[in-house]
């Protein structure tokens, strides 16, 4: 039986989209290229994104003689032939979360899989949201979680010097809580900021809150909280960092919290222990998901919490490593090209 002929939507890879969908898209579709389970078709965008998905991509299924269309966002051709995957990654609205809360995003969340054959989630916390929205139609929901891999490791390769990063980004010898990319509301920083603040009272011991990317309104005000607690000498903000020196960066962290208030997958978290680096993480959310019983979780409303969190990560971080190493190592793009895979050979 011939493999079915599928439409791949890369536009991620072509048009501006935020960094972990344009992760996800490029690490799913090497996977199922590399596979052939699924003959892959990659569609790129010609002209004005809106028009060239609702106008030319049902064209295109006719042309190509695809059985289908795969989408890595919400959106997707609403007419035309063949069928459609449509992927959901989070539902913020549900969590107070204003940051991809429009009226767009939210219309797909509704109307997408009312029209799409299946619905794909990167973690069962999305696809919990989305099943309570869906009621009939949750049976179309499918999780398939994203994966993590070089160029996170634990260890550096041959003849590479991790401590270089430190004098490269200007960053002291104390231990170092990384925060990768915490410039967004929805990030959190300050329940990490004020958790900081409580270990501090606490006389624990010195640490050095690292916060990645560049410099938004958000992380202004973030800034002004250190100040006001009296942090100012135990952050450092050393912009957007060089990819090629976030391995690195991430070994020689002593923990990487994330406490984002609503996530779908995080890719910090597994890239983390992926680097035999511990993580601090909401109860009940999707980085708690994603750790597994690697990660401590913590109330990140409650800044006693955080900074028992943070205590415990300094003083367990070897004993952690293996089964953060271990955990981190189940979430491959291999395993996730399987789980994209079975969801289209139910529909053929």
């Amino acid at each position: 039986m011939a493999p079915l002929r599928i439409g791949f939507d890369a536009s991620p890879l072509c048009v501006p989209h935020p960094p972990g969908v344009v992760r996800a898209t490029r690490g799913l579709l090497d996977a199922l290229e590399a596979r052939r389970e699924l003959e892959i078709v990659r569609l790129e965008p010609q002209g004005e994104l809106r028009e060239w998905r609702h106008a030319q991509l049902p064209k295109l299924v006719r042309e190509l003689r695809l059985d289908g269309l795969h989408s890595p966002v919400s959106a997707f051709a609403r007419g035309g032939p063949g069928l459609r995957v449509q992927t959901i990654h989070e539902l913020p609205w549900r969590h107070g979360v204003a940051e991809n809360a429009d009226w767009k995003h939210r219309y797909w969340a509704a109307w997408g899989p009312v029209r799409a054959d299946r619905v794909l989630c990167p973690s069962e916390f999305v696809a919990r949201d989305l099943r309570r929205r869906l009621l009939p139609g949750a049976s179309k929901v499918r999780i398939a979680p994203w994966g993590v891999g070089a160029p996170c490791s634990d260890l550096p390769e041959p003849g590479t010097v991790d401590e270089i990063v430190l004098g490269k980004y200007r960053l002291g010898q104390d231990p170092i809580a990384l925060c990768l990319g915490a410039v967004r509301e929805k990030k959190n920083l300050a329940a990490v900021v004020r958790g900081l603040a409580e270990l501090r009272k606490q006389s624990g011991p010195r640490v050095q809150l690292v916060v990645t990317g560049e410099d938004t309104p958000q992380l202004r005000r973030d800034l002004g909280l250190v100040s006001q607690l009296g942090l100012a000498r135990f952050v450092s903000t050393p912009g957007v960092i060089d990819e090629r020196d976030l391995p690195a960066l991430l070994r020689l962290a002593s923990v990487v919290p994330v406490l984002s208030r609503s996530e779908g997958f995080a890719f910090p978290v597994l890239e983390a222990l992926a680097s035999g680096t511990p993580v601090v993480v909401p109860r009940n959310s999707a980085q708690s998901e994603l750790a597994g019983g690697s990660g401590i979780e913590v109330d990140a409303a409650d800044p006693s919490s955080v900074a028992g969190g943070l205590l415990r990560a300094l003083n367990e971080r070897e004993s952690l490593r293996a089964a953060g190493l271990e955990r981190a190592a189940a979430f491959t793009w291999d395993a996730c090209a399987q789980r994209v895979e079975a969801a289209w050979k139910e529909l053929a």
